[in-house]
C-alpha cells in the first residue's frame, strides 16, 4: 500500500461552493494507493496522516490534472491545403461540398493499418499530457465504413495501454456521408452507423456515441434514429450540434439526456434552456471557432443565466482545430469567447469530468477522487490562462498510472 503527502502547495482543488478556484494558500494532499484520502490546509492535516511519507513542492501550484473531453486525435493525413483554401477566402462549408472538410480525411484514415494510426496519434496525445492531461477522449468519424470506424476505436483503445492516460472513446461514424452514400444519408446509416455500433459495443469499443447535426451532416431527425438505437445498447450520447447553423440539434440530444452537446456558436435560449433541464454540459471549442475564423459567438450569457455547466476541449483534428494544447485552448476560451479564467480551467478540469461521466472519479481534488493531479511552476490558477505559448507544467501524478 502506498500512502504519501503532497504538502508545501497552493492547493486549487476546483471544488464548488470553495473560494475562487477552491483555493488554499498552504494546502495539502493526502495519497493512498492512487486515490485522494484527504484534503485540505496543511496545519489541518489529521494525526492519521502525519507519518505518512512526505514531498514539499515549494509553494507551486496544485490542480486537478487537466481533461481533453472532445478530440479527434485518431486521424490519417491532415488538411494543410484546406486551411489556406479558407485563407482566399472558401468557407467551412464551401470547401466540404467541394469534396473537402471530414470526407477529404476519410481516404488518407481508410489507407492506414491500425499500427499507423496507434503511432501517429501518439504524436499529439503525447503534446497534450505534456500540459498536464490525464484524460482525453477520443472519436472515430474518419472511417465511415465499420471496419474501419472500428479500426479508429481500436488504435484509440491502444493508446492507453501505451501511455499513462485514461481513454474514454466515442463511436462517431454519424460524422459525415461517404462519398459511396451521397444523397443516401438513411441508406448509410441503415448499413454502416447503425450495424457500427452495434459491433462496437459487441467489442467494447465504444464508452458513447456522437453525431454532427447540421446541414452538411445529419439532420436532428436522423440523430435521432441514432440515438434511438444507442439508447437500446445502453450507451449515452453527445452531439456536435448549432456549429454552423441553428438546427435544433442540442435541443434535441437534451432530449435524450444527453452527456454534452458541443461547439452551440448558433444555440438559441429554447436550447440553452433543454440543456440545462437535462443536465447536458455545453463544450465549447474555441479552436474550431479560431481556425474557421467564426464570427458567431456561443451564447455565454445565457448558459450562465441557465446555470448550464460549461467544459473546454481542444477539439484536435486534422480540419477545423489542428490544436493540440489544452493550455492555448484556455487561453482562448477567455480571450476569444470571454469566460473567466476560472471558467476556463474549470472547463478543463471539473466539467470537462462531467462532460465525459468522470464527475464522480476526477475533476476535482477531494476526498475519493483518483489522484490525478498537476503540479504547476506558478502561483496562482490565472497563470494557467494568462500565459500563451508557455507550458509551466512541472510534473503531472495520475493515479495508478503515474
Amino acid at each position: 500500500m502506498t500512502q504519501s503527502i503532497i504538502s508545501g502547495i497552493r492547493l486549487a482543488s476546483m471544488c464548488e461552493g470553495a473560494a475562487p478556484y477552491g483555493l488554499i494558500e498552504n494546502g495539502a494532499i493526502a495519497i493512498n494507493d492512487g486515490r485522494i484520502a484527504w484534503s485540505g490546509a496543511l496545519n489541518d492535516l489529521p494525526e492519521p496522516y502525519a507519518g505518512w511519507e512526505r514531498t514539499d513542492f515549494g509553494r507551486r501550484l496544485v490542480t486537478p490534472a487537466l481533461v481533453d473531453c472532445h478530440t479527434h486525435i485518431v486521424f490519417g493525413g491532415n488538411r494543410a491545403k484546406e486551411f489556406e483554401m479558407r485563407l482566399e477566402g472558401a468557407s467551412y462549408e464551401e470547401v466540404a461540398r467541394a469534396g473537402g472538410g471530414i470526407v477529404s480525411t476519410v481516404s488518407a484514415t481508410r489507407a492506414m493499418s491500425e499500427d499507423a494510426l496507434v503511432e501517429d496519434a501518439l504524436k499529439r496525445l503525447d503534446a497534450l499530457l505534456a500540459e498536464g492531461v490525464a484524460t482525453v477522449e477520443v472519436k472515430s468519424g474518419y472511417g465511415l465504413t465499420v471496419e474501419d470506424e472500428l479500426k479508429m476505436l481500436r488504435a484509440a483503445r491502444r493508446l492507453e495501454a501505451l501511455r499513462p492516460v485514461r481513454i474514454k472513446t466515442s463511436y462517431l461514424a454519424a460524422h459525415a456521408v461517404p462519398a459511396e452514400y451521397r444523397g443516401k444519408e438513411d441508406v448509410y446509416i441503415d448499413e454502416v452507423v447503425l450495424p457500427g455500433m452495434e459491433a462496437a459495443q459487441a467489442e467494447g469499443l465504444a464508452d458513447a456515441v456522437d453525431g454532427f447535426c447540421e446541414g452538411i451532416a445529419f439532420s436532428p431527425e436522423q440523430m435521432g434514429r441514432v440515438f434511438d438505437k444507442a439508447k437500446s445498447l445502453d450507451l449515452p450520447v453527445k452531439l456536435h450540434a448549432e456549429q454552423l447553423s441553428n438546427l435544433g440539434g442540442a435541443k434535441m440530444a437534451a432530449s435524450y439526456g444527453a452527456m454534452s452537446a458541443d461547439h452551440l456558436e448558433y444555440l438559441d435560449e429554447d436550447g440553452v434552456a433543454a440543456m440545462a433541464a437535462a443536465g447536458t454540459v455545453a463544450v465549447l471549442l474555441p479552436g474550431a471557432f479560431y481556425t474557421l475564423r467564426e464570427t458567431q459567438y456561443p451564447p455565454l450569457a445565457a448558459l450562465r443565466k441557465h446555470r448550464v455547466r460549461m467544459a473546454v476541449a481542444t477539439d484536435c483534428n486534422p480540419g477545423s482545430s489542428p490544436l493540440a494544447s489544452l493550455l492555448l485552448t484556455i487561453n482562448m476560451a477567455c480571450t476569444l469567447f470571454r469566460m473567466t479564467p476560472e471558467e476556463a480551467l474549470a472547463g478543463a478540469t471539473r466539467e470537462g469530468a462531467r462532460a465525459l461521466g468522470l464527475a464522480d472519479e476526477i475533476g476535482t481534488i477531494e476526498p475519493g477522487k483518483r489522484a490525478e493531479i498537476a503540479i504547476w511552476d506558478a502561483e496562482h490558477p490565472a497563470e494557467l490562462a494568462y500565459r500563451i505559448g508557455f507550458n509551466p507544467l512541472h510534473c503531472r501524478i495520475a493515479g495508478d498510472f503515474a
